[in-house]
């Protein structure tokens, strides 16, 4: 007889092992997610709810750790599942139940939806940055004129970007001014319009605020909006989106525009992910009362905005947990303070530590990475991907 070790950072090695007795992928997949553990921190319980969560979580196989009105609830997904069902679960664990099932990782489907097309997300997806702006934190200047962003675009795409993200206004910590939309529009317009017109089948994304810049960037053909206050700037944003079917990207960030990458509203109460969490669900509501269907949107966590380097890295960590918000994830690590501090690196010497945490990234559940050096984070993301799949036979 052997006894083989399953390590259970992933759900691979259980998948593989029992594809490996001939299981058929999908019953394994779905096998090998009950299995994998999870756990959830519960806070202000009294003391009638935590005597029924010993009982009741502990009949069930749960493990269950308790303080005065607080208690961790682990275990295997399955068994977390039959736990989140109120309509089973004794009176003081109605409501427990029900914020345990809404707090389980959701499943985002199979693919991104976009004005053009829909983006598979088996496969990391890599959004290419192009900035043409003249004060970027990294590369600011380089990019203004017409035909260097177009000539940097296709470098993006040689590299293995799928979206090219085009950007009129900087948001780099300690800028003073705002941008005009007309302004923004001058420079991005151009750009959109060109890479439209020799890339066809190129998905576009305009990274703006501003729904006039928005929806002129969607009339010359983009196919995304990404939002780096998710709707909260620009009340018009949201109607503009789901009004030409466009894909969203929805970045958390707190305050106006001149504080979102300062630490100015960085006070989560001591909880950066139930705080992230909160808020990205109301801006998920705030999207779906405005048209916007949910297969549109993408969420990405706001590494760095309005966020300590020991909040984004905390934030960074337990990515996974934002998946009990059931959309695809997008993060944005490229060239961030937080691996500057984490590295002692300057910007221009941070795409390693970029692709790095891209791969990691991948393994906490991100499907899309914004960066601006895409040859490293691919190859970095081809290694992470190739493990995920490594114990199939």
């Amino acid at each position: 007889m052997n006894v083989t070790p399953l390590a259970l950072h992933s759900t691979g090695a259980v998948r593989g092992a029992l594809q490996s007795h001939g299981w058929e992928d999908g019953l394994a997949r779905a096998s090998a997610g009950g299995i994998h553990p999870l756990a959830f921190h519960l806070t202000g319980l009294d003391q009638g709810a935590l005597e029924a969560l010993v009982r009741f979580g502990g009949g069930l196989g749960l493990e269950v750790v308790t303080g005065d009105d607080w208690a961790i609830l682990a275990g295997s997904r399955s068994r977390l599942s039959a736990f989140a069902r109120p309509w089973t679960a004794p009176e003081p664990l109605v409501d427990v139940a029900l914020q345990v099932g809404i707090a389980m990782p959701g499943d985002p489907g199979p693919a991104w939806h976009t004005a053009r097309r829909p983006v598979p997300l088996d496969q990391p997806v890599l959004v290419g940055i192009l900035n043409v702006t003249p004060d970027s934190f990294s590369d600011g200047g380089r990019f203004t004129a017409t035909h260097a962003a177009l000539a940097h675009a296709e470098s993006l795409l040689r590299d293995g970007a799928t979206i090219i993200d085009v950007g009129g206004e900087s948001t780099r910590p300690g800028r003073t001014e705002l941008v005009s939309a007309e302004e923004e529009l001058r420079r991005v317009a151009p750009v959109v319009e060109a890479l439209v017109r020799t890339h066809p089948d190129l998905l576009v994304s305009i990274d703006t605020v501003k729904s006039a810049v928005a929806k002129g960037a969607l009339d010359l053909g983009a196919a995304i909006v990404n939002d780096v206050t998710a709707f909260r700037f620009d009340v018009a944003m949201a109607g503009v989106v789901a009004a030409a079917g466009a894909g969203a990207i929805l970045m958390h960030s707190r305050g106006g525009l001149l504080e979102i990458a300062s630490y100015e509203h960085a006070d989560y109460a001591g909880d950066v992910v139930g705080g992230v969490l909160a808020e990205l669900r109301a801006a998920l509501s705030l999207a779906a009362d405005a048209g916007v269907p949910a297969d549109t949107v993408v969420l990405d966590p706001g590494l760095g905005f309005s966020k300590t380097v020991e909040q984004s890295v905390v934030l960074f960590d337990q990515l996974g947990a934002l998946q009990a918000l059931g959309r695809p994830l997008l993060v944005g690590p490229s060239r961030k303070r937080f691996l500057g501090a984490v590295t002692g690196l300057p910007v221009e010497e941070r795409d390693r530590a970029t692709a790095a945490a891209c791969a990691l990234a991948w393994e906490r559940g991100a499907r899309l990475f914004r960066v601006h050096a895409v040859a490293a984070a691919r190859e970095a993301l081809a290694l992470a991907k190739a493990l995920d799949t490594a114990s199939q036979p």
